[in-house]
């Protein structure tokens, strides 16, 4: 049946209205419409949100720093714009011991510890950005002094309980921290909170770190001179907010306080044995007998008889201990350095510097005190009985790296309230690394 002019263009111009109709309620839709506010990932900003400066994205961190004497959580909240060094908004802190190579003859014991610091970063990151927060975990000394297949089972329990945990656990998350990996992330700890990274200005600082089974010295060298007659693993190049740094840096594994005071007493390292081991040495005051637990191994330590002043008989001893064991570097004059760790805790021990505050000592402080101490009849009331052993083995170390007794060295636990561990500069390395 044909159908009528009239008939046909009415159908024709209906045809048409609804097709406009459609249009534009298809263009009013999309206009309302927005993307959905996807968590950071693999180098997505993040959404703004409420509380965020204007233009800075929100970002967080978790590094587990497992180290010989304790397990302990940083949870970092950081702020990013496009090609803009990112900040440090907040930073959650908590410890826990014994550190995990106590559990090295049974690694399910482990667990506990961990989903209390779980907890932690749970609390401190919103639900939203779980599943692409980063969660690392680095042991240092301890667990590499461990036998490899103990260290191996104590790694493969965490990354079982990392496998079952809300956040961005990678294969690579959980892992032994290379020595020089450990002094290169405090050393980018430092520089970033001090802001000598990313900027027109190339000046950075020099991290000395000394923790109880190894001890660190990280700079970046200003003569091509260093570099070339610097052993060739000593010299490593890193990428840090789009600047390429040199660097000098080595870790001293054994050296660390902890380490070098039981070769300085006489004892072995990782040496197991049943009971109780004496050992006498001239580093202890001539009536002290005690004991000192190292590793799982309880020893009884006592000093010698009187004879030759105990500070020139200790200090024989520590230099024996580390003859021809330190490379000593170059240019440590000619910049500032901050140091950590064990020279902190020293520092306050005697006085030089506040608890909170921290400050500035010379190279020159420890050997003094040592001198002032060793020379004492007894322990100082309250003081460590180590404690002559101790700024005897920290002078030497120092005098051994290079630092003359002049130098001035900064002593920080905190930079803006911010922890100087090492910690901060390996998730910001991990994240570049993996372009997180």
């Amino acid at each position: 049946m044909r159908i009528p002019k009239l008939a046909s263009a009415f159908v024709s111009v209906a045809g048409l209205l609804a097709y406009l109709m459609y249009v534009k309620h298809h263009y009013a839709l999309s206009a309302q419409y927005r993307p959905p506010n996807y968590s950071l990932s693999r180098g997505d900003p993040g959404p703004v949100t409420a509380g965020d400066p204007g233009g800075w994205r929100r970002r967080y961190g978790v590094m587990f720093d497992a180290g010989s004497t304790g397990t302990r959580i940083h949870v970092f909240k950081f702020l990013h714009q496009p090609n803009e060094v990112p900040k440090l908004a907040h930073e959650t802190f908590k410890a826990i011991t014994p550190g995990l190579s106590a559990y090295a003859d049974d690694p399910d014991q482990c667990t506990t510890g961990l989903l209390q610091l779980f907890e932690v970063a749970k609390a401190s990151v919103p639900p939203s950005f779980w599943n692409s927060t980063p969660l690392v975990l680095k042991a240092t000394a301890g667990l590499r002094m461990l036998p490899g297949e103990k260290a191996t089972q104590l790694l493969n329990k965490v990354r079982a309980v990392f496998s079952e945990s809300p956040f961005l656990s990678r294969n690579d998350a959980v892992s032994i921290m290379d020595g020089t990996d450990e002094g290169i992330s405090a050393w980018i700890t430092v520089n970033f909170l001090t802001g000598c990274l990313g900027g027109a200005d190339s000046s950075t600082v020099g991290m000395l770190d000394l923790g109880g089974g190894s001890t660190q010295i990280t700079f970046s060298p200003q003569d091509e001179k260093t570099i070339q007659t610097s052993p060739i693993d000593y010299i490593s190049s890193i990428q840090m907010f789009n600047t390429s740094y040199t660097l000098y840096s080595h870790s001293y594994l054994g050296l660390g306080l902890l380490s070098a005071r039981l070769a300085i007493l006489g004892g072995v390292e990782g040496q197991d044995a049943p009971g109780s081991v004496e050992l006498v040495s001239p580093c202890l005051a001539p009536e002290h007998s005690g004991q000192w637990k190292h590793g799982d191994v309880v020893y009884t330590v006592r000093g010698q008889k009187e004879g030759e002043p105990v500070y020139d008989s200790c200090l024989t001893k520590v230099e024996k201990v580390l003859y021809k064991k330190i490379q000593k570097a170059m240019e440590t004059s000619n910049m500032d350095f901050y140091a950590f760790s064990f020279y902190y805790d020293l520092a306050v021990d005697l006085g030089l510097i506040e608890e909170r505050k921290g400050g500035t000592v010379k190279v020159s402080d420890y050997s003094d005190a040592a001198k002032r101490v060793c020379g004492g009849v007894s322990v100082p009331p309250g003081k460590s009985p180590f404690l002559c052993l101790d700024l005897t083995y920290i002078s030497v170390l120092l005098r051994e790296l290079g630092f003359p007794p002049d130098k001035d060295l900064k002593l920080a636990r905190t930079i803006g309230d911010m922890e100087t561990s090492w910690a901060l500069g390996a998730i910001f390395h991990y994240m570049e690394s993996n372009r997180l």
